[in-house]
């Protein structure tokens, strides 16, 4: 009888309680929550601004400033919240 090696690549266990990663449609809800409110908002606050630049420069300009707020500030608070409705939910 031959003992099989273990597996380089073992799948994380998780924690009781805590909730794994989102799923697909969870994560592009998060996404849609996040850039939506941001871009308005840039929007509507440089928008004088912005429509004396190109379309392409705009989108670079929205795009450089939108992201960092995006995946710093926002997508770590809505994670949070994710995970506190889905404890909840399993109490």
């Amino acid at each position: 009888m031959t003992i099989p090696p273990p597996d380089p690549n073992p799948a994380p266990r998780s924690r009781p309680g805590v909730p794994g990663p989102p799923t697909t449609h969870q994560l592009a809800l998060m996404i849609w929550l996040a850039v939506f409110p941001t871009l308005t908002a840039l929007n509507l606050a440089l928008g004088d601004w912005l429509a004396t630049l190109t379309p392409v420069v705009r989108t670079f300009v929205l795009a450089t400033i939108a992201v960092p707020i995006v995946i710093y500030a926002l997508m770590p608070q809505l994670h949070r919240l994710r995970g506190r409705l889905l404890t909840r939910a399993a109490r």
